[in-house]
Order: structure tokens, then sequence, then C-alpha cells
């Protein structure tokens, strides 16, 4: 279930910005025109400039911010990862699903996004936070993931880096 972050997590040694932009968009790509087609996500693309006349700050504060998003989310996956596992494990037992944790987490992540007004990054942690069908969870969050390497490639590559150089320690 959870091989969709095969990629994610590989050795960055074999990646790059540019790389990971690439198989981004291309995973994006996949999963907007299938699992999540009712989305209407496939050719969001964020526009900095609707935050920066909304919210009254300038362009290069609004980035910065979206490069704490972009680390947020990255950093994330794996607490997001753990609690689909867990989920995973009590369906597999035949237990109660309890999706608490798992939502607040998207809620979490919710409010930022909707501060910075990106668009695709609400509408898959909304349905994060209330659909119950563990796949379609995963191909939500994998698509959140993705959505955000394509925010900003060079932030998603140094926190990819930074995660690896801190789980081999």
């Amino acid at each position: 279930m959870l091989n969709k972050f095969k990629f994610f997590m590989e050795s960055s040694k074999e990646y790059s910005a540019h790389t990971i932009l690439r198989d981004a968009k291309r995973t994006c790509k996949a999963l907007a025109t299938t699992e999540l087609i009712d989305l209407h996500i496939q050719d969001y693309k964020y526009d900095v400039s609707i935050a920066v006349n909304e919210l009254g700050l300038d362009k290069e504060l609004v980035a910065e911010l979206v490069d704490d998003y972009v680390a947020q989310v990255i950093k994330s996956v794996v607490q997001f990862e753990s609690y689909l596992k867990t989920l995973k494990t009590s369906k597999e037992n035949n237990k109660d699903l309890d999706y608490t944790a798992l939502r607040e987490l998207a809620h979490k992540n919710l409010g930022v996004a909707r501060n910075l007004r990106i668009k695709d990054a609400e509408i898959l942690l909304y349905e994060l936070m209330k659909k119950d069908d563990l796949e379609y969870l995963v191909a939500c969050l994998e698509a959140l993931k993705v959505c955000a390497i394509k925010l900003s490639p060079q932030c998603a590559y140094k926190t990819l880096k930074l995660i690896e150089v801190k789980s081999s320690l």
C-alpha cells in the first residue's frame, strides 16, 4: 500500500532538484488523471501574486513561507505514512479505525495551505481530513507530496537531503 513513496525516500544521491521536479510532475499528472481525477488538480499552478495581494505581504516573504510549507509537508509525510500504516494494520486485524491523528495532522497542514492560498494542497488536505478509504488516502498523500515538490523543488531537495542525513545518524 505505501510503496508509492519509494522515489521519495530513495537515496537522494541519484536525485537533484531538477530530477525530483520531473518525477513529481509525472506522478502528479498520473494521479490527477486517474485516482484523483474528480479533484480537478491536474492543471493547477500556484500563483504567488494571489497570496501577495490578499495577505498584503511582499513576494519574497511569501516565497519564504512557501518554502517553509514545502519543508513542513515533506517532514509530515513520514508522520502521515506512519498513521496510514497503523490504520492499515487495524483494518487487517478487524479493529476499529481511528483516523484522529491523521486528520489532526491534515488539519494542521491545511491551515498553512489556506493561508498561502495553495489551492491543490487545500483540496488534498481536505480529502485527507474527510475520507476513509485507505488506498484513496495514500493517493491523496502522494499527490500532496508531489504538489509540494512542484512548489519549490530546491527546498524539497534540501529537505530530503536533511532527512537522509538525519536518518543515517
